[in-house]
């Protein structure tokens, strides 16, 4: 199995644009504002330049590792040590991958596993940081909603794009 890397670069830019859309005032963005106690000047103040820049690695890395949430083919492929083009790979395995190997490959799919990983792995992340950092409900809703988005619409591209 090889990366996509076009839908690796394509899913990295969700997180961009879904939070310009997400966090925008006419959305949610006076409601996180008001909650994460967050002043226009505070806005303000960062470097955008080193904050969009940091923001594209790490939506790089979460889209990079978000296919092995989604695309159940790479557990096989991790099984014969990850690389399917080694001499000595049993002919089971071209089997298998070519009995399954496309098993599963939709958007539906991967956008299914995007949302359980939004409700299974975000929700109580970013749950347990807002309670300990004394953060309301509609703080941590905010933050869990936009992730969830996110990952629903980054597996559905991981997972469906072929």
């Amino acid at each position: 199995m090889e990366f996509n890397y076009l839908a690796i670069a394509v899913a990295a830019i969700v997180p961009i644009v879904l939070g310009f859309l997400w966090y925008n005032p006419m959305l949610f963005g006076n409601v996180w504002m008001r909650e994460s106690g967050i002043t226009e000047e505070k806005m303000k103040s960062g470097n955008m330049v080193v904050i969009f820049f940091v923001s594209i690695v790490l939506s790089v890395l979460l889209s990079f590792f978000t296919q092995f949430l989604v695309i159940h083919q790479t557990g096989a492929v991790q099984m014969i040590g990850g690389d399917p083009t080694v001499e000595g790979i049993l002919p089971s395995f071209q089997a298998f991958m070519d009995d399954y190997g496309s098993n599963y490959r939709s958007y539906k799919h991967g956008a299914l596993h995007g949302l359980l990983a939004g409700v299974f792995i975000v929700f109580p992340i970013i749950g347990i940081n807002g309670l300990f950092e004394r953060k309301s409900w509609k703080y941590i809703f905010v933050n869990v909603g936009y992730w969830t988005l996110v990952l629903t619409i980054m597996g559905a591209i991981l997972c469906g794009w072929v």
